[in-house]
């Protein structure tokens, strides 16, 4: 008796240790794609990247009254989704400040704070510098979360821009 008592105990005890697959808290991306989208002028303008997330506290996103202290419109997590342009300009890879930034704010991703949460996000995003004679780009993002994590930073393969 004294033997099953003691079996049982170990099965609830590691059963009671096992903790659903979590994340970390600070969030994670990964590259999945750029696509650029037709538009019908003949110049490639915008393009469609799509990142994968995970995130283990699901504080990714802002709503519209997200508008105060480190998410006014002067703060620079005003965005929660940083992307740089970079131009390939005499076989090296330059930041290019663009006179529209491209970064985002994203939308919570998730209503049920704390959860792990992993999916996919898609933006739509400008590809073509007018004012720039490189055809050769790449952009470089970053994820910020509302507790101000920032994730790793990707870069996407270079594309070749049609002027």
């Amino acid at each position: 008796m004294r033997r099953w008592w003691m079996i049982w105990l170990s099965a609830v005890l590691a059963v009671g240790c096992v903790h659903p697959n979590r994340y970390s808290e600070v969030p994670h991306i990964d590259f999945v794609r750029l696509e650029k989208v037709d538009d019908g002028s003949g110049h490639d303008n915008q393009a469609k990247l799509v990142v994968a997330y995970q995130d283990g506290d699901g504080d990714i996103g802002l709503n519209s009254r997200d508008t105060t202290g480190a998410f006014s419109p002067d703060s620079t997590y005003y965005y929660n989704f940083f992307i740089d342009f970079l131009e390939k300009q005499h076989g090296q890879w330059v930041e290019v400040e663009l006179p529209t930034p491209l970064h985002a704010r994203l939308p919570y991703l998730s209503d049920e704070v704390p959860e792990s949460i992993e999916g996919e996000i898609s933006i739509l995003t400008f590809i073509n510098n007018y004012y720039s004679p490189y055809d050769t780009i790449k952009l470089r993002c970053q994820l910020v979360d509302r507790a101000l994590h920032e994730s790793n930073i990707i870069e996407t393969p270079e594309i070749i821009v049609k002027k």
